[in-house]
């Protein structure tokens, strides 16, 4: 297994920075309107492109990751998903030339709420606009063609990131040879919309939340811990919660004598690693990417879902689910699978079985290591 700490670490900034210069004189546009006049992306790389620009890889991050997905010189700290990509790994970074970068609308260096508006010189706060997955899914789009690359060799992603490569490759068909989903979806279900839902009423229900304009100095810190919270224990399996707490209370000296003061080991956890996190991410990013996956929807880029899908020109597919996971379905994988085949796209469908839930994707190396080192080193000429 990988280290639980090491893929929790989100929070280290990115290494490199770039500004999308090919956007056209209004900026970025959005899909559901708007647009952004600048956007600056975060983002590492690890490898070398080839001559030909033939082995990029872009990797798309979840809803909290930061672009610093594995360690390199210039940043020799571990990253969220150190045992994946690296020489060797099964992102092998010998072979391909790797990126990964900071969510459109998130808040380690790429632009979003917490973002400088050019238009006023104030910070975008709520006034941010409507962002969707297939917006990240476009400004990944031209991060690489400001890095040269014309197309990709593979499009990877978890979760959120999941959505976003299919939403590249539905945006921009054929214009990437191989793309692998892991515990995504084509829509969300009522369970995540609802579950998202109440974590955003909570950080808006923090009276410091104070309508999206928040300073530096005071903001919606008690909402954002509670919200973390619920995130987390909808992230794992209640399995993994028994075998790793069942029901282990707080030594004595941990206590606090206030009323109803934590006193399971669970409810330590889920406080430290809360604290850990709304020190680091800003309020105002979370409550757009939350939302961007509520309105996710692969049949809004056609008639129905299957039709979205058939805009899909890649050479394979792998589509990995987790029995666990009760945010994104084992069910919902096997639909985006078996659509892509009867869409006419050649797709491997794997089904993980861990005790981490959603997570496992960073966490379960064992697993999930093997599957995508082989379906990349199956994927190159002989």
């Amino acid at each position: 297994m990988a280290d639980e700490e090491n893929a929790y670490s989100f929070t280290t900034e990115a290494t490199r920075h770039i500004e999308l210069t090919g956007l056209g004189g209004e900026g970025l546009n959005l899909w559901r309107g708007g647009c952004l006049p600048e956007v600056t992306l975060a983002y590492e790389c690890w490898g070398e492109l080839s001559a030909g620009a033939d082995n990029a890889i872009l990797i798309f991050t979840g809803l909290s990751p930061s672009a610093h997905a594995a360690s390199s010189p210039a940043d020799p700290s571990p990253g969220w998903w150190e045992y994946m990509i690296g020489p060797g790994k099964a992102i092998d970074t010998e072979r391909f030339f790797v990126v990964c970068a900071n969510s459109l609308g998130g808040c380690y260096g790429s632009t979003g709420p917490g973002s400088i508006d050019p238009r006023t010189g104030r910070k975008y706060g709520a006034g941010f606009p409507d962002l969707t997955v297939e917006d990240i899914a476009s400004s990944g789009y031209y991060l690489m063609r400001e890095l040269g690359v014309e197309k990709l060799y593979a499009a990877v992603g978890s979760s959120m990131g999941g959505m976003s490569s299919i939403a590249y490759g539905m945006m921009y068909p054929g214009e990437l040879s191989y793309l692998i989903s892991i515990s995504a979806a084509t829509r969300a279900l009522p369970l995540t919309i609802a579950l998202r839902s109440l974590q955003r009423e909570i950080i808006r229900s923090d009276p410091d939340w104070n309508d999206g304009q928040y300073s530096d100095e005071r903001k919606p810190l008690s909402g954002m811990s509670l919200a973390r919270k619920l995130g987390l224990v909808s992230y794992r399996a209640a399995d993994e919660w028994n075998s790793k707490f069942d029901r282990s209370r707080l030594p004595p000296e941990k206590r606090s004598d206030k009323p109803f003061a934590h006193e399971f080991e669970i409810e330590n956890y889920l406080e430290y690693n809360a604290q850990k996190f709304i020190h680091s991410f800003d309020p105002n990013s979370y409550l757009y990417l939350s939302r961007a996956m509520d309105w996710f929807d692969i049949a809004e880029h056609g008639d129905s879902v299957a039709d979205g899908l058939a805009r899909l020109d890649v050479e394979r597919a792998l589509v990995i689910g987790v029995t666990t996971d009760i945010l994104f379905p084992l069910r919902q994988q096997r639909e985006i699978a078996s659509l892509m085949r009867d869409t006419g796209t050649d797709v491997e469908f794997v089904e993980i079985d861990s005790v981490n839930g959603h997570d496992a994707f960073l966490i379960d190396d064992a697993q999930f290591s093997p599957v995508v080192g082989k379906f990349l080193a199956d994927s190159l000429p002989a």
